[in-house]
């Protein structure tokens, strides 16, 4: 589904409920699926990234496919590669196949696992053999993914023998790894942490029922769109103090005019004038917050500097090229590198309203969305993308009073549509009507 969107008629006043965290979901599901007699949890996001993990939990058969899960292909290399006499075949879609995965592959062969490329040496697919792993102290290149950090470590408490990881180079998006070894905590196995070292015991995890928390890095892009629209939206379930890295947005789009009071409810965010004049922002802990920051700096007229983004390069698609090329179609031109993005403010004529290609990448998708505040009529081609973390984005959009169009439609059959949805009537008189004497 391809969809035109057209921006809110009012200053948009929801409450939003963000899906549950896809991080911690996932890191629950692999824990429990290591503790003995535990069942898998109900109480994790659903969306496809969880569902892929959880349905190749549950699988009985030697072939699995878990199409643009990274997370799961990491997740499960590692877990298959622990599980004696397991025998499977692991892959994914075509872009799984470009995802590099040699680092934690060879992390697990140091400690005795066999897995063997089936195609390409340092990708998908594999062929993994499970067995106890050894432990012992291996080196890990750690600029790579925190995900085969993460990986490692839960894996490690059910090894022959205590598992010393060295992260080697500067770690990237350590807040993952600091939320799986709380995670791993909360399950009874407790590991000491002193960098650049992280110890493992041998040991076994507790059934326990983790706190899956609402989504921050789905907060991100309802942050953009209160900046793009000076709206307030309430987000239910947010913690100030959540195990997510990802809350930090709040202190980023504080700089973009966007304040945060959290309440024992959750979070209340809304638009103020108070904008910084430029926005430098280290992200190497948050790469994730990359799109959703870089495309509200560039709709706002805040130049800025983005650094720590080598993993983007990576992802569903590589987001840095990907955030400059659809940057372009407004005609504000980015300037990429390898570690990060920058503008300063060049900006080109555009003829057309454009249409956002996605590339598949559901973060993509979401920050590009509310661009229709600024640029009404905006297609989002492959809308669908989204499914992969949060299947109600558009329906949560229309609350904000967006409204989202098949752009397959004549222009006569959306202005129909538009119509009959109200859009372009009157907003009703909310009573608050003042006179200067009010002023």
């Amino acid at each position: 589904m391809n969809y035109r969107i057209f921006p809110p008629t009012r200053l948009p006043e929801a409450e939003i409920t963000l899906p549950l965290s896809k991080s911690v979901s996932n890191r629950a599901l692999i824990i429990a699926a290591l503790t003995p007699g535990m069942q898998l949890p109900e109480n994790v996001a659903h969306c496809g990234d969880t569902r892929v993990l959880r349905s190749s939990l549950e699988s009985q058969a030697n072939s699995i496919n878990v199409g643009a899960c990274g997370t799961a292909m990491r997740f499960l290399t590692a877990f298959y590669a622990c599980s004696p006499g397991k025998e499977v075949i692991l892959d994914g879609d075509s872009r799984m196949r470009q995802r590099p995965i040699k680092a934690l592959v060879d992390a697990l062969r140091v400690q005795g696992a066999s897995i063997t490329y089936m195609e390409n040496e340092g990708f998908p697919p594999l062929k993994i053999s499970g067995r106890r792993l050894a432990g012992g102290e291996i080196t890990v290149d750690a600029t790579v993914s925190s995900q085969f950090i993460s990986a490692l470590l839960m894996v490690a408490p059910l090894g022959e023998n205590p598992l010393t990881l060295r992260l080697s180079g500067e770690v990237r998006s350590f807040s993952y790894i600091k939320m799986t070894l709380a995670m791993m905590e909360r399950a009874g196995v407790e590991c000491d942490l002193t960098m650049p070292e992280i110890r493992v015991p041998v040991g076994t995890y507790s059934p326990v029922e983790q706190n899956v928390e609402h989504d921050w890095s789905a907060a991100a892009f309802w942050y953009e769109v209160c900046a793009l629209t000076s709206g307030f939206i309430s987000l239910p379930g947010l913690a100030d103090d959540s195990l997510q890295g990802d809350r930090t947005c709040a202190d980023i789009f504080a700089h973009l005019g966007i304040t945060t009071e959290f309440t024992a409810g959750g979070a209340e965010i809304a638009a103020s004038p108070d904008i910084d004049g430029r926005l430098y922002a280290d992200l190497s802990d948050n790469p994730d917050l990359a799109p959703a920051i870089a495309v509200t700096c560039a709709l706002t007229g805040t130049p800025f500097h983005l650094s720590g983004l080598e993993s983007l390069r990576i992802k569903e698609c590589d987001r840095i090229a990907a955030v400059t090329a659809e940057l372009a179609k407004l005609g504000i031109m980015v300037h990429p590198s390898d570690s990060g993005l920058e503008w300063e403010r060049q900006i080109r004529k555009v003829e057309n309203v454009p249409a956002f290609d996605v590339y598949a990448d559901h973060r993509l998708a979401m920050a590009l969305a509310p661009v229709a505040a600024c640029v009404p009529g905006i297609v989002i081609n492959d809308a669908d993308a989204v499914n992969k973390s949060y299947p109600e984005f558009w329906d949560d959009l229309r609350r904000c009073g967006y409204v989202t169009v098949d752009a397959s439609l004549s222009p006569e059959e959306i202005q129909a549509h538009l119509e009959a949805e109200g859009y372009f009537d009157e907003p009703e008189d909310d009573g608050d009507d003042f006179d200067d004497d009010d002023i």
